[in-house]
């Protein structure tokens, strides 16, 4: 499993969706056997991994978004992904 740097541009791993769950209302990562429950931020984050925007790119968006320094923001996004793609939800 490679590292995601902030050229990187993660999607979703097989078998993993991101879905609005109205009982919990919030928005979740379903993968198999698991949900995995997103604030705002973290949500804000997954939603962008297409495959297609880069972290950096993720990173600059959300910083434009609300205003906030670029550097923590894609800190952050860095992080989270880290996070994610270390549990398999995310690939690279």
């Amino acid at each position: 499993m490679s590292a995601l740097a902030p050229g990187s541009s993660p999607r979703l791993a097989a078998g993993v969706r991101l879905q609005h769950d109205r009982t919990r209302a919030q928005w979740v990562l379903l993968a198999p056997e698991r949900v995995i429950e997103l604030d705002e931020i973290a949500h804000a984050i997954v939603s962008r991994c297409d495959g297609a925007r880069s972290l950096a790119a993720i990173a600059a968006e959300l910083a434009a978004e609300f205003d906030a320094d670029p550097r923590e923001v894609e800190r952050d996004v860095l992080e989270l992904a880290a996070h994610l793609h270390a549990k398999r939800l995310l690939r690279a």
